[in-house]
């Protein structure tokens, strides 16, 4: 045993199983790993290899006598008849027939839907009624023949854990360390920690997030072989998984006839199975699917809440690259017609699933790791009984392109991460700030497809940022994305043709008096080019504009901004209150040396603002040696302060306006002045920012 080992054996004593026991069981049987994990806690549970040997014998025998396989289920009836009773393990589900007012149960492999049970089983173990549970179950011969069954229920006992001691839990969980107990995870799960990467370790985490958070929408979408399915199934007996698409209103969420709320009201985490043959019958459900996910509440004649948190995971076919790289498709291209926006907007977490290893022996443990059941038992009770989403809304702060949603989904992934890794106490600033910038990420994996989708800026503020404990704000991204412009700068089309909404389009007239030169085809400038000014023996068709600069992007000064647009001015107005220390100042004179180049401009208006009486001598001191130098060319600065401006907008006299939400000074301070970028703007690095550029 390597140190690890040794402190979960010793902190853990009895709540621990060597992971390759599970692998070489499982490989030669279907059964879940929570319940082969309640045998070998059973049966295993020594660090002696001759114990170890003689309890996999016996789970193996366990397994053998009490495990039904499905074309051994007349053999098992069989053996029931001829014993008088047996013990079985198996999934066990109970109905309401109504036309008999009883309730029969039924075995996953023992094929008989008529076996009686006591009401007090159905009455202790709700999800018996709503989807099953694995069990050990004692089926008994019924010998009275005047009776309508053959076979009743004599003794159940839920694979689960009896009793679960938080504070025991939490205590344990003070012995280690962020990163042991995060590797911990990894190995309970079945993982070596040592063979994947920090970034990989934080994917799984995710995964499990919907079973410690309520109400937390999740999604994942990946190639095929990376266990997405895996972690609903079988890892704990509180999530169930929908497989093929096929759940209805009554299922999901209420049957009007029995007056019964669905899966949602039993179960942890609901999760759909390939996501994409989701085929919605009832277009209702879509609906009710939305209120849920917005607020943990629907209504079906009566008011409904639960706490089930929805999981989707399914397959993506097309390359990644490819679909970033698209003006087209989108990383949402899996799902349904009837996922819409509205649902897509729910969702907290996106996971990279193409990032996930596949399926291979060579990533599994041989090492100790939490027994499923016990740590499934531990993130039932953080899911029912704790709430850490204060603690976050205290200590996070988000930059201004989160929105509503996003705050909520954020949140709600840091809390996740909380509940599993710090289940009785805080993280350090270092590793918040970890969760937040992966939350962060998830969240704006969502936005970036949604803005792809949409036509028009409803979803445009895509760089989301948080501000670390320097105080300083970081922008994340999403690293398939982050240098693919069909994503970050999707093109806005007209609702009944492909017209690019978002580029100018300037078009060259012939050379007067040569009748035999063609006009040259319509040119497309990209708004991050460096376009000359426009001519004036030229007609420019310019089309409104709604952009945005994203934080270290280079590519983007005043002339590829503004040039465009020149054509004809002859009266500039520029309002922004931040033309006041040096290098604003400086920023305004760069800004009026592009104005120049438009060969018909007369004058320059700047309306700004000062914080004091000498603040506003000293700027007017400035501008005044910039006044009599653009006299010198012909072009009046007149200089205005307004104490009460607030909003940045440039106008121009032939009609458009532009609107830059940083003003004038979106770039970054270069490190150095003797660094590239320095005196070619177009080379600077940008800070974010949005460009709206219209019509007035």
């Amino acid at each position: 045993m390597d140190t690890l080992d040794q402190k979960i054996n010793a902190t853990f004593d009895g709540k621990a199983v060597r992971k390759d026991l599970l692998h070489r069981i499982k490989k030669g049987t279907n059964v879940p790993t929570f319940v082969l994990e309640f045998l070998l806690a059973r049966y295993c549970a020594s660090n002696d290899q001759a114990e170890i040997d003689a309890g996999m014998d016996a789970v193996l025998v366990t397994l053998q006598d009490n495990y039904v396989r499905p074309d051994e289920a007349n053999a098992a009836q069989s053996k029931v008849a001829t014993k008088g009773k047996h013990r079985f393990i198996d999934k066990v589900h109970v109905r309401y027939v109504e036309k008999e007012k009883r309730h029969w149960a039924s075995l996953e492999n023992f094929n008989s839907q008529r076996i009686a049970i006591s009401q007090q089983y159905y009455k202790d173990n709700d999800r018996l009624l709503e989807g099953g549970i694995w069990a050990e179950v004692v089926i008994a011969h019924n010998d009275i023949e005047d009776d309508d069954y053959a076979f009743y229920v004599e003794e159940l006992r839920p694979i689960q854990l009896s009793r679960f001691d938080y504070t025991r839990y939490g205590e344990g969980r003070s012995q280690f360390s962020r990163d042991e107990w995060l590797d911990l995870i990894m190995r309970s799960v079945g993982l070596e920690p040592n063979k994947i990467s920090k970034r990989v370790k934080f994917h799984f985490i995710a995964r499990l997030a919907s079973l410690v958070e309520p109400n937390f929408n999740f999604i994942e979408l990946g190639p095929r072989g990376t266990g997405k399915s895996y972690f609903y199934s079988e890892f704990s007996p509180y999530s169930t998984l929908i497989s093929g698409g096929q759940a209805t209103k009554s299922t999901l969420f209420y049957n009007n006839a029995r007056g019964k709320v669905g899966l949602v009201g039993f179960w942890d985490t609901v999760a759909f199975d390939e996501v994409g043959g989701i085929k919605v019958k009832d277009p209702d459900i879509i609906q009710i699917m939305k209120d849920f996910m917005a607020n943990g509440r629907f209504s079906r004649g009566v008011e409904v809440i639960a706490d089930a948190s929805l999981a989707f995971v399914g397959n993506i076919d097309l390359s990644i690259d490819q679909i970033v790289n698209s003006s087209v498709y989108d990383l949402f291209q899996p799902l349904p017609p009837g996922f819409d926006l509205a649902v897509m907007d729910r969702f907290a977490c996106y996971l990279p699933g193409w990032e996930m290893p596949k399926n291979s022996s060579e990533f599994l443990t041989s090492k100790y790791g939490f027994i499923t059941d016990y740590l499934a038992e531990a993130f039932h009770y953080v899911f029912k009984h704790t709430n850490r989403y204060e603690e976050v809304n205290k200590r996070i702060r988000l930059g201004r392109s989160v929105e509503g949603r996003d705050e909520k989904g954020i949140k709600k992934t840091v809390c996740a991460f909380l509940k599993i890794l710090h289940p009785s106490g805080t993280p350090t600033d270092e590793e918040f700030e970890e969760y937040v910038a992966y939350a962060v990420e998830c969240r704006r994996r969502v936005k970036e497809q949604m803005n792809k989708r949409k036509t028009d800026d409803e979803f445009a503020m895509i760089n989301l940022s948080y501000i670390n404990s320097k105080g300083e704000e970081v922008v994340v991204y999403c690293p398939e994305s982050k240098n693919a412009p069909a994503t970050q700068h999707p093109s806005r089309r007209t609702i009944d043709s492909s017209v690019d909404l978002q580029e100018p389009i300037i078009k060259d007239l012939p050379v007067k008096d040569s009748p035999s030169v063609m006009a040259p085809a319509q040119t497309t400038v990209p708004v991050t080019a460096e376009p000359s000014v426009v001519p004036t023996d030229a007609v420019t068709v310019l089309k409104e504009q709604h952009f945005t600069i994203l934080y270290g992007d280079t590519g983007y000064s005043y002339e590829s901004i503004f040039g465009p647009y020149l054509h004809a001015v002859k009266e500039v107005v520029v309002e922004d209150p931040y033309i006041r220390v040096t290098h604003q100042i400086l920023n305004f004179v760069r800004f009026c040396e592009t104005i120049l180049k438009a060969p018909t401009i007369k004058k320059i208006t700047l309306v700004t603002t000062s914080e004091s009486k000498s603040q506003q001598d000293e700027t007017q001191d400035k501008l005044g040696e910039l006044q009599q130098s653009l006299l010198e060319m012909d072009v009046v600065l007149e200089v205005k302060f307004n104490p009460n401006l607030h909003d940045r907008e440039i106008r121009l006299d032939n009609g458009w306006v532009i609107k830059i939400g940083r003003g004038l000074d979106f770039y970054q301070k270069p490190g150095s002045w003797y660094e590239i970028g320095s005196n070619d703007l177009s080379l600077r690095k940008c800070l974010e920012t949005k460009v709206d550029i219209y019509k007035a």
